[in-house]
């Protein structure tokens, strides 16, 4: 219920926007299926849009700004094969069907652990990017998988989730990656729970996003796809990122 209110809300304030008179608009996608038409509104209005972090599945975006994901999800993979000497059984919790973070994140940990011959990725399972079903999912495949040493989701919040199903063998009997650097995932490679997390950068995420905007709007010609490098956090460089 919470996440429909959420999709609600944004397609409110895109709907808000057009009728506001604004020159570009800058979204995050809740959605990037349910976010298309009001995308679409604004295209027919002549509002150039500026997506961040995810984009939308349809509909004109005239840049994009997000996280290297598919560079960050190699990086979970080379973390994650390091974590359990490169061979053994692997999990994967998936994010939001269909959302871009998602599939450029396992894109990009597909072909990164392709590299590594004797790891076996021997389920993975959407949990939406939610911590609840994160502990869930990774509860049900855990007992489906007994030997697995390794778990890899899609982003901090599922990760953290997986830790719970795990309780103390996190970080010792199975290691987990993660995925965008939160407060509480950088608490996790802290403690030593979370074997790694792949940090985004917001703040430069951001700061792209408005320069984009700020050319749209003078009537500059901007980049389609602006990638913003992302940095695998493990607890020996984690002070930096706190």
């Amino acid at each position: 219920m919470t996440r429909l209110v959420e999709i609600a809300t944004q397609i409110n304030q895109l709907n808000n926007a057009q009728t506001s008179g604004a020159q570009v608009v800058i979204v995050n996608p809740t959605d990037s299926d349910a976010v298309v038409p009001a995308v679409k509104a604004l295209n027919s209005a002549d509002i150039p849009v500026v997506a961040v972090d995810r984009s939308a599945n349809g509909g004109d975006v005239a840049s994009f700004v997000a996280s290297d994901n598919v560079a960050g999800g190699k990086q979970a993979a080379d973390a994650l094969a390091k974590a359990i000497g490169e061979e053994g059984e692997v999990l994967v919790l998936q994010g939001i069907t269909g959302s871009s973070a998602s599939r450029d994140r396992g894109q990009g940990f597909a072909e990164g652990i392709a590299a590594y011959p004797n790891i076996k990725v021997v389920a993975q399972q959407t949990a939406g990017f939610d911590r609840t079903q994160g502990l869930n999912v990774a509860t049900n495949l855990l007992q489906a998988h007994p030997n697995v040493k390794a778990i890899f989701a899609e982003n901090d919040e599922m990760a953290l989730g997986a830790l719970e199903a795990l309780g103390a063998r996190a970080g010792s009997d199975v290691m987990v990656v993660g995925f965008d650097g939160t407060a509480d995932g950088l608490k996790a490679v802290e403690s030593g729970r979370l074997v790694a997390t792949i940090a985004q950068q917001p703040g430069e995420l951001g700061a792209k996003a408005v320069e984009q905007a700020a050319k749209l709007a003078t009537g500059e010609s901007v980049e389609a796809a602006v990638p913003v490098e992302v940095v695998t956090v493990t607890k020996d460089n984690v002070a930096d990122f706190k």
